[in-house]
């Protein structure tokens, strides 16, 4: 259960703590969350490297894939007579 929470900071800050979070496609809230549950406080990011950090996240969660059996080159020339016949 989430409590809701009452914090003095600066307007300027929360300004561009909002402008970070939205680069980020999440809620400051949820940014605050993510730093404080998940990151080492002592070490910061810049933000490349917390994109990097995020993709490699969901690149864990996925299933892999099989690797085709034939090459790019018959796979292509299947892909172009069907689509052009």
């Amino acid at each position: 259960m989430k409590t809701k929470l009452t914090l003095t900071i600066k307007k300027e800050v929360v300004e561009k703590a909002k402008r970070r979070a939205a680069g980020q496609g999440i809620s400051l809230s949820q940014m605050i969350e993510n730093f404080i549950e998940k990151e080492d406080p002592s070490v910061q990011y810049s933000e490349s490297q917390l994109a990097a950090k995020k993709l490699l996240e969901r690149l864990e969660e996925m299933e892999s894939t099989k690797a085709s059996k034939e090459s790019d080159k018959v796979a292509l020339t299947k892909y172009l007579k069907e689509k052009y016949g």
